[in-house]
């Protein structure tokens, strides 16, 4: 059974990434270049793969007959640690690149903390849009 809110639920989870880097490279004085958007590439790549996480695995307990809110529940409640773990090992993995010195310090410095502020948002502020969206 094919159904347009699950992939929706996953693609809406995109824009709090996206705000969060943009923010993050804003609050900085940072630009938008090349740089940033490799990592913007890269940081939509693993929100979304968060979002889907957590959509089929409500999935998977709404055909295990739990209620549709409960199941998005169960998901959201059950796939926060990896989801948290994941993500933290994420934002410390590019942490170097966002206090980098030296030569081409500006590009890792645009593209750590785009990443950074990223993954924070989509993390922390998806995570909670998903599980309702799913309802």
């Amino acid at each position: 059974m094919n159904r347009w809110s699950l992939p929706l639920s996953v693609l809406l989870a995109l824009p709090f990434g996206t705000f969060g880097a943009l923010a993050a490279v804003w609050l900085r004085g940072f630009t938008n270049d090349v740089y940033f958007q490799i990592g913007l590439v890269t940081l939509l790549g693993l929100a979304a793969k968060n979002a889907i996480l957590i959509v089929e695995y409500a999935v998977l307990k709404k055909h295990e007959g739990y209620t549709t809110s409960a199941a998005a529940i169960e998901a959201a409640r059950l796939r926060f640690r990896p989801i948290l773990m994941t993500s933290l090992a994420f934002i410390l993995g590019v942490l170097p690149l966002a206090i980098s010195t030296g030569a081409g310090a500006g590009a890792r410095h645009s593209a750590g903390t785009g990443v950074m502020g990223g993954m924070l948002a989509a993390t922390f502020l998806a995570i909670f849009f998903i599980r309702g969206s799913t309802r």
